[in-house]
């Protein structure tokens, strides 16, 4: 009986796995084409009951999760980590991918903090579902960019590196494009104050990242001999 269950869990796990191979590619494409709908679309969602939401989709942070992993992969496929960073805690490619899954987590964290906050609405946990969610959807292209870019602006020849830095911007305008359509929109405010706010934000979630980089890689102990 417990090994038939077992199975029927083994069962479940891996056409879960194999139907991101799906529901990836779709998820993507509609959120680089409507990111605005596929937000709103992540907040009525959780309306939902559980076992109805995101037939169609993967779930946001389950999204960015799978970006993160498909980056991670591309970069194995490319390069492995500098030396400098070999000693440290990010020296195995789980502990690696687990500090990019925070960092890039930090993002729509603190962009739904931000949203709570100017909206006057208690934050809670019941609150800060809804706009996290909505948040990790343009996360993920946002992180996937990121890590394409700087794949190639490792490989030490100046075309990649000036396609990385291209692949940068581009990312980097259009999420803080579509933070601020988002930001105006939602709380009700002009473009300079929603872009204002996005930029803010933006420079905040990155200041917490290298914070937090500095302190894995220096800060805590590395393997010795």
């Amino acid at each position: 009986m417990d090994f038939m269950r077992l199975l029927k869990s083994f069962e479940e796990f891996l056409y879960e796995i194999a139907s991101w191979i799906v529901f990836y590619p779709i998820t993507m494409w509609r959120t680089l084409r409507h990111p605005s709908q596929m937000m709103r679309y992540a907040d009525a969602e959780l309306l939902d009951n559980e076992a109805d939401q995101y037939t169609d989709t993967l779930s946001p942070p389950l999204f960015l999760l799978v970006t993160l992993l498909i980056a991670h992969g591309i970069e194995l496929s490319f390069s492995r980590q500098d030396s400098s960073v070999a000693l440290s805690f990010l020296s195995t490619d789980a502990n690696l991918l687990m500090f990019r899954a925070i960092s890039y987590s930090i993002f729509p964290l603190l962009m739904a903090l931000k949203l709570l906050h100017k909206s006057k609405t208690p934050i809670d946990r019941k609150t800060l579902r809804p706009p996290f969610y909505s948040q990790c959807y343009v996360a993920a292209p946002f992180a996937l960019g990121i890590g394409i870019a700087t794949i190639l602006m490792r490989t030490g020849t100046d075309i990649p590196r000036l396609a990385g830095l291209t692949v940068i911007l581009l990312a980097l305008a259009w999420y803080l494009t579509i933070e601020t359509r988002w930001f105006r929109a939602d709380l009700g405010i002009s473009t300079i104050r929603a872009a204002l706010a996005v930029v803010v934000t933006v420079c905040e979630a990155t200041a917490v990242v290298i914070l937090c980089g500095v302190f894995v890689v220096y800060g805590m102990p590395g393997k010795t001999g």
